[in-house]
């Protein structure tokens, strides 16, 4: 009887540990390379969301050099051409629909590393009929920016 009520409580703090490594690790796994283009990524999301491109020519040339300058290539080579694009934006519109493939193969990126859970959040817009990571569960629509700036929904 002793051995049955010591096993219960081990067994539930040995599925804690285990449920805490792997959310630590999801966290964990965007690091380096990927969590720099992230961040700069963001810093991008945040300008389009308020309708300016202040610093998003800057912030995506990092994101290519991050790609670039990556010995380990876990980024795709796309990501540095998208990004490339998006630096060349030469207005909001234009700089706009550069986003929306650079946001899809950093999702993809995540998706398939099954990285960043709780850190980057994915929206979609219906209007844009694109989708983008964001850190904050508010929705801050670079698509539509001031005019619409919740339009959208959280997809994790």
């Amino acid at each position: 009887m002793k051995m049955k009520s010591l096993i219960t409580p081990l067994a539930a703090a040995l599925m804690f540990l285990v449920n805490t490594n792997v959310r630590a690790a999801d966290s964990a796994a965007v690091g380096g390379p990927a969590k720099s283009v992230l961040d700069h990524y963001l810093k991008i999301q945040a300008q389009l969301a308020k309708d300016s491109t202040k610093g998003v020519g800057v912030e995506a040339a990092a994101i290519a050099n991050a790609v670039n300058n990556d010995a380990t290539k876990a980024l795709p080579a796309d990501v540095a051409k998208q990004a490339d694009a998006l630096a060349n934006a030469k207005d909001l519109e234009s700089a706009r629909q550069a986003f929306k493939p650079l946001s899809a193969s950093l999702i993809k990126y995540l998706a398939d590393n099954k990285a960043g859970r709780g850190v980057y959040h994915e929206a979609f817009c219906p209007m844009a009929n694109a989708s983008w990571l964001q850190s904050g569960k508010d929705i801050k629509n670079p698509y539509m920016g001031k005019i619409m700036l919740d339009c959208g929904e959280l997809k994790n």
